[in-house]
């Protein structure tokens, strides 16, 4: 029998407004009516978040093609059945999405009930004037994607979706705003302003409670009082509580404290409860200080991330959420900024969780297009919109420091540009004057139009001699445009109607603009990992710098193949340009789609300071000597292993990445020498190595002395083994577990070299949501059962369908099983 969603509405006379609505929904193929007439398209059966679009065929000749990730686009229809007890018709009910990509139509018993262009805002459709109470309703959401981005976007519900049923007289839950503007370390100020409406016909008198709890789950703050609202009226509800010995959220210590709101009917003693979390901060920017938070001075150790969770797609599931936010914090970053679009609620939820600052963005383009059908279509009708609907998903979210009103617009450097970028900060003034504003600009696109034939004729010349010649002549134009007069004068209006000058690969510009603007806080909005030296001096020796965030922290779909490397032995051979199918992924993260860390994540956090033992890194030696062409955010395609099918003596180029003044490198016990490292090498030192079995150390010399050491051993064998990130996992559908599937030796050793087909099986309360590897060019599908190892590694991701024990076993030809037990547990 199928099992509909009905929830409760009251427990013991008091609602809790807001339910999970994710259950039991199916999705098909969007077709017209006609060939519906026909028979349609088959459904499938799905639990949200979910993303269409990663289990379509990819291929070479899709029209989003490299920006896509070679998936098609396409138009799907989501549809749910849920009963409607006879009592909602004293309730208010509305369905709320925090992310439909993309055009989502939304339709109560077949009748049009609301829409929203935009696919990253969190909006609500009412659907009271379309139930039909004591009968089953069905909801329909229509969502479409094409040539509309420059990334890969995913299809569809992709985020989570509530079910809010509230009385006719209520508190708007996504109304609730507290602030703390006076804080010291006796006391805090703890000001909330709450949204009350009546849609009843007659005058309520009610009471509203509020308290403050503690993270011990003590009450901390507390207030009560009548509110009297009439017929159809709202009103606005403030509070002003204090807390004794506030304990301060900040990344190393985030401290949350518990909003609670009882709105109570005194006659019917009907009750809505809201809750909400918060953290009580300060922050201050000034050209002296830089950034300040809870006054204590802070850089900006940034991560440039896209929405997508790699092998899930777009799917916005909230432990794939939490867990980027774990691996990102753990690889040495204080902050993220959510590329080209807003976050995910439960990106900030997880932020605010983990101690991770967040700089949300608005847009990646205004009116000017990237594609052909982007979001500049319906900007001019919709960006008021869509910016009210991101700063009140963000307003009480102590993990959002920073708003940037878009990315790389190209009409930053024109007075239009500077009119609307004032447009765009004081809408996001006018709610939430308590964070600051930045940009995103890239100086080459604020200015293309008056230098684009200086840097063609530049090209042209330069590709007769070969990719790196195009790549060295366009990075040092670039340079030249970035510093120029021109964009200095060009930026300045759109600068300045923020509050933070946000510059895109200019750290160029940084000292010089101490100069000119002695009144303007930068920040790098993006930096490219191949100046990560570089950049981050830049950063410390410039006092109103306040940090910089790289492109990217973690890789993505789509944009594929800008941080790859060609290898080529031929010198007439040009390179560049796009790569060919069947390349997926960016391949510019710190760490890749599968969270594992690439060799520029340490790199970067030794350049940060935060790591003092040498990091052992081999170019892949089967292209020792080839010529390298590497684009423009590529690192060094290097793998941390010593396990490679090469004969003895085979040359091999190693890179050992530190801090020190000098490393030692070491095989099998013999020195192979020292060279220079620390900042004046950029913290790399490479040596060229004559290949043998063994182990390979590198040794720190600091004045002298040696001191911190690591090394790389060859694997012995070949076991296959995994291993889930959690043992327990929680018993519901925003829950994963994460399983690592690895060939090592008995030691633990990574053997790297010898990929192979894995086959992955789960018994048990559990499904398969995805499984893949960190490979940046493959032709195997997310949503089957088997794929092949990238680097002696893949990951398996599960998803708890109920309570129990959930066995996982890999398996692959000439091994033994291996397995994995996981238990989800009721909440």
């Amino acid at each position: 029998m199928r099992q509909r969603s009905l929830p409760h509405v009251t427990r013991e006379r008091s609602s809790m407004n807001k339910y999970l609505f994710n259950n039991d929904w199916s999705v098909r193929r969007k077709v017209s009516g006609f060939v519906d007439l026909m028979g349609g398209a088959a459904s499938e059966r799905v639990t949200l978040p979910h993303d269409a679009m990663i289990g379509l065929t990819r291929s070479s000749d899709v029209s989003g093609g490299t920006s896509s990730a070679f998936f098609p686009g396409g138009e799907v229809e989501y549809a749910k059945r849920f009963d409607v007890p006879v009592e909602w018709r004293e309730r208010r009910v509305a369905i709320e999405f925090e992310g439909v990509y993309r055009d989502a139509m939304v339709y109560v018993n077949d009748e049009f009930a609301g829409q929203w262009k935009y696919g990253y805002s969190v909006f609500r459709v009412s659907l009271d004037a379309h139930l039909r109470y004591g009968q089953e309703n069905v909801v329909r959401v229509e969502a479409r994607a094409n040539q509309d981005s420059r990334w890969y976007t995913g299809l569809g519900i992709y985020r989570d979706v509530h079910l809010v049923v509230t009385p006719l007289a209520h508190i708007v839950d996504d109304e609730i705003r507290i602030t703390t503007p006076d804080v010291d370390e006796e006391r805090a100020v703890v000001e909330s302003a709450i949204l009350v409406r009546n849609e009843s016909v007659v005058t309520r008198r009610l009471s509203l409670e509020v308290e403050v709890r503690d993270d011990t789950g003590s009450i901390v703050a507390h207030d009560r009082g009548p509110v009297t609202i009439r017929p159809h009226a709202t009103t606005t509800i403030r509070s002003r509580l204090y807390i004794d010995a506030p304990q301060r959220w900040g990344v190393d210590h985030p401290h949350l404290y518990d909003f609670r709101a009882r709105l109570r009917d005194e006659e019917s003693d009907d009750a809505q409860d809201v809750n909400t979390s918060f953290g009580i901060r300060t922050i201050r920017i000034d050209p002296r200080h830089g950034l300040r938070i809870n006054d204590e001075p802070i850089k900006l150790r940034g991560a440039c991330i896209h929405h997508d969770n790699g092998p899930l797609g777009a799917a916005t599931i909230r432990r794939a959420e939490e867990r980027r936010i774990e691996l990102l914090k753990a690889a040495g970053f204080n902050a993220v900024r959510s590329s080209h679009c807003p976050a995910s609620p439960a990106m900030l939820e997880a932020c605010d969780r983990l101690g991770i600052l967040v700089f949300d963005e608005t847009f990646d383009a205004w009116t000017e297009m990237n594609k052909p059908y982007d979001y500049t279509l319906d900007f001019p009708e919709w960006w008021e919109r869509d910016v009210d609907a991101m700063i009140k998903k963000d307003f009480n979210h102590p993990s959002v420091i920073l708003y940037c009103i878009g990315n790389e617009i190209h009409e930053y450097g024109s007075g239009f540009g500077g009119s609307l970028a004032r447009d765009i900060a004081e809408r996001i003034r006018r709610s939430d004057e308590t964070r600051f504003i930045t940009t995103a600009v890239s100086s080459f696109w604020a200015v293309a139009g008056e230098v684009i034939d200086d840097l063609k004729n530049r090209l042209a010349d330069a590709t007769a001699r070969g990719v790196n010649d195009v790549m060295n002549e366009m990075t040092e134009f670039f340079d030249e445009v970035t510093v120029s007069d021109v964009v200095t004068v060009r930026t300045a209006e759109a600068h300045a109607a923020a509050d933070i000058a946000g510059l895109n690969y200019a750290e160029t510009r940084y000292a010089a603009d101490a100069q000119v603007f002695p009144n303007r806080v930068v920040l790098g909005t993006e930096t490219n990992p191949r100046v990560t030296a570089q950049s981050w001096a830049e950063t410390m020796a410039n006092d109103h710098v306040i940090g910089g965030f790289t492109w990217t922290g973690w890789d993505y779909l789509g944009e594929v193949g800008l941080g790859r490397t060609d290898y080529t032995d031929d010198p007439e051979v040009r390179g560049g340009g796009d790569p060919d199918f069947p390349w997926l992924t960016a391949w510019a993260g710190d760490l890749d789609i599968t969270g594992h860390r690439r060799p520029q994540s340490y790199y970067r956090e030794i350049v940060y300071g935060l790591r003092r033992e040498p990091y052992l890194a081999v170019l892949r030696p089967q292209h020792y000597g080839r010529r390298r062409l590497e684009m423009q955010w590529a690192w060094s395609d290097a793998v941390a292993s010593w396990t490679w099918d090469l004969p003895d003596g085979a040359r091999t180029e190693v890179e050992v990445y530190s801090d020190a003044d000098e490393v030692e490198l070491l095989l099998n016990g013999r020195s192979l020498g020292r060279a220079a490292a620390g900042p004046a090498a950029e913290f790399r030192a490479r040596f060229d190595v004559s290949y043998e079995p063994g182990a390979l150390v590198a040794i720190a010399y600091r004045d002298g002395i040696p001191s911190e050491r690591t090394s790389l051993v060859t694997a012995s064998d070949r076991l296959l083994v995994v291993t889930a990130d959690r043992s327990d996992i929680r018993a519901d559908d925003g829950d994963l577990a994460y399983l690592s599937i690895e060939f090592q030796d008995a030691s633990g050793a990574l053997n790297s070299i010898e990929d192979a087909v894995v086959h992955v099986s789960v018994d048990g309360p559990g499904e398969l949501a995805a499984l893949g590897s960190g490979r940046p060019a493959t032709t195997e599908r997310f949503d089957s059962t088997h794929c092949t190892t990238f680097d002696g590694r893949a990951l398996a991701i599960v998803r708890p369908t109920g309570e129990g024990r959930i066995t996982v076993t890999v398996r692959s030809t000439g091994m033994t099983d291996a397995q994995a037990v996981v238990t989800a547990r009721g909440v």
